[in-house]
């Protein structure tokens, strides 16, 4: 029997509006596969008029993240209009169950990139835009040594917002992306920090990934204008209330970026 992916995508939406845990799902509507994760997604997305994103977030693209995780791969989602937002935006923390935040690089797509095998120079040319981004993260899923991949993947792996600060100038295209460094502070105080080569290496071959990944596939390949998150340099900062976070990222001048923040109130 060929497996159905809208009843999870109908129970992942309601949990999602009435801001409720997600736990596991019942064996009889549960991805049991990224595949069908992505299945359920992509039914996700369409029942929320969103099967043409404004973007996607990556997910686990640094050996920290992926530890953490317990992943050896990349993960994605699709982010909605409504969850973009500019640098010093304002959110609720009570729309939130458990929220994390990520120090992440972030970019706009300046032309579209066909699903399929995509190399990091093809991803790269492609990309408008970069700039610092935060993503809020929410993990309604319960302990961490007891996620259930399959349906993370399709609950757009964690994603509740990005946040994204100032385009870079055009010259960023000469730094040294491997070496730049982000940092991210809550309540004025440094959490964590980490290097854009924690991002699979490069930031751009997430860009890659995705491109070449059956997420990108489902939804038709990436567009020109869409936000792409590149991952998290750091692990998720987990906070237990209201909060101000910044994000940070510079490096030898003039690789610096414009700062991105977030009020959680």
């Amino acid at each position: 029997m060929s497996f159905a992916p809208g009843p999870a995508a109908e129970v992942l939406l309601a949990a999602r509006r009435a801001r409720a845990m997600v736990g596991r799902l019942a064996p009889a509507i549960a991805p049991e596969n990224e595949a069908e994760g992505v299945a359920v997604q992509h039914a996700l997305a369409a029942l929320q008029g969103a099967t043409n994103p404004a973007g996607f977030k990556i997910g686990a693209t640094g050996k920290r993240m992926q530890a953490y995780l317990g992943l050896t791969a990349p993960a994605g989602g699709f982010m909605v209009p409504g969850a973009i937002h500019a640098s010093n935006a304002v959110l609720k923390f009570a729309d939130t169950l458990h929220p994390g935040l990520e120090c992440e690089l972030a970019v706009r797509l300046a032309r579209d990139v066909p699903p399929g095998p995509c190399t990091q120079e093809q991803a790269e040319a492609a990309v408008g835009e970069l700039m610092a981004g935060i993503e809020l993260v929410d993990n309604r899923y319960g302990p961490m040594d007891s996620l259930h991949m399959p349906t993370t993947v399709a609950d757009q792996f964690f994603h509740s917002a990005a946040i994204l600060g100032a385009p870079a100038p055009a010259s960023w295209r000469t730094w040294d992306l491997t070496t730049i460094q982000g940092r991210i502070l809550v309540n004025g105080t440094q959490r964590d920090r980490g290097v854009g080569g924690e991002l699979l290496g490069h930031p751009m071959r997430g860009l890659a990934w995705l491109a070449s990944s059956a997420l990108a596939t489902a939804f038709g390949g990436l567009k020109a204008g869409q936000v792409i998150m590149l991952g998290s340099v750091t692990p998720p900062v987990w906070v237990d209330g209201p909060a101000q976070i910044r994000v940070e990222f510079s490096g030898p001048a003039p690789m610096d970026l414009s700062p991105v923040e977030l009020a959680l109130v």
